[in-house]
C-alpha cells in the first residue's frame, strides 16, 4: 500500500510539473509561430503561392471542363457554366455545396 501511494504521488507530481512545463513550451512555440507569420517576407511568399495556386487551378479547371463538359450530368454542367462565366470576371467564389431553397 505504501508503494502504491508513493507511486500515485509521484505520478501526480510529474503530471503537474509536466503540464506546467508543457504549457510554457506551448506558449513559446505559439509566440514563435506568430512572429514567423508576421514576417513580411513570409507573408509575401504565402500570397504569391496562393496566387500561383489559384492561377494553376483556374487553368486546370478550364482544361478539364473543356474535355469532360459533355460527359457530366446536366446539374453539374450548369454549375460549371456558371462558374466559367463568373471566372471570366475574376470571381473565384462558387456556390458548390450549397442548397438552393
Amino acid at each position: 500500500m505504501r508503494y502504491r501511494l508513493t507511486f500515485i504521488a509521484g505520478v501526480a507530481l510529474g503530471y503537474v510539473l509536466g503540464t506546467r512545463a508543457g504549457r510554457e513550451r506551448y506558449e513559446q512555440l505559439k509566440k514563435s509561430a506568430r512572429q514567423f507569420t508576421e514576417n513580411p517576407a513570409v507573408r509575401n511568399a504565402a500570397e504569391s503561392a496562393a496566387h500561383s495556386g489559384r492561377d494553376f487551378a483556374g487553368k486546370a479547371y478550364h482544361s478539364v471542363s473543356d474535355k469532360v463538359g459533355a460527359k457530366v450530368p446536366a446539374s453539374v454542367a450548369e454549375r460549371v457554366r456558371s462558374l466559367r462565366d463568373r471566372s471570366g470576371q475574376n470571381g473565384f467564389e462558387d456556390d458548390w455545396g450549397t442548397t438552393n431553397t
